[in-house]
């Protein structure tokens, strides 16, 4: 018990609302103190070439949580994830699946932009799982969207390539939060041919997740 719910029961006040507001205003501090922590991070040498940290953005209570592979030049600059060309077709894609940027929340496997735009390594992307878990437990999402090979290669620790990867439920390490694997936004602005899965995707998700 702690000292505050100690002194209050001494003096007969009614404690049974005392834990729900600590715990609500717990876990809004520890979303804060965990963006600090990654603002501050230098468990790797992204951290080094940095601008700025990508944290991630969205709804902190969201039912679908989209991870990426790594922040680009223009994220990297203002600190936002999916932005510029890519950003743009995802915005166009959660508006096919009737939802804004404002609904989901998204970040990356890594917080830092790795030079040039090369493909995080193990390392890194290890070295940013910590915060990258904690950000799910703190948001508990319905459903996790990997964006394309690289993120699902790294999340799924799997080498199977997109056309087995996705319209199949997966889960996110240990958890049994249900993941899923979609085409990325730049891999789709490359490929336009390739547009068309994305509805394939989604229409996966609508008929095997309950999202509200």
């Amino acid at each position: 018990m702690s000292r505050k719910k100690e002194l209050l029961t001494l003096m007969n006040i009614d404690t049974s609302w005392l834990k729900t507001n600590y715990i609500t205003e717990n876990n809004q501090q520890s979303f804060h103190d965990l963006r600090l922590e990654a603002n501050n991070c230098q468990k790797c040498q992204l951290a080094y070439d940095r601008n700025n940290v990508v944290f991630g953005k969205g709804n902190e209570k969201a039912d679908i949580f989209i991870i990426g592979e790594a922040p680009g030049k223009e994220e990297d600059l203002t600190g936002e994830p999916f932005i510029g060309r890519a950003g743009k077709l995802l915005t166009e894609i959660l508006f096919s699946m009737n939802l804004s940027r404002d609904d989901v929340y998204i970040t990356n496997t890594v917080k830092c932009r790795p030079p040039e735009n090369r493909n995080p390594n193990s390392e890194e992307i290890s070295s940013c799982s910590n915060f990258l878990d904690k950000q799910i437990s703190l948001i508990s999402p319905k459903v996790i969207i990997l964006l394309g090979k690289i993120a699902a290669e790294r999340i799924l620790n799997t080498s199977e390539p997109m056309s087995f990867l996705r319209t199949k439920i997966h889960y996110y390490k240990d958890t049994a939060i249900p993941t899923l694997v979609f085409y990325h936004p730049a891999y789709l602005l490359r490929s336009p041919g390739e547009k068309k899965k994305v509805w394939e995707d989604i229409l996966f998700m609508r008929e095997n997740i309950n999202v509200s």
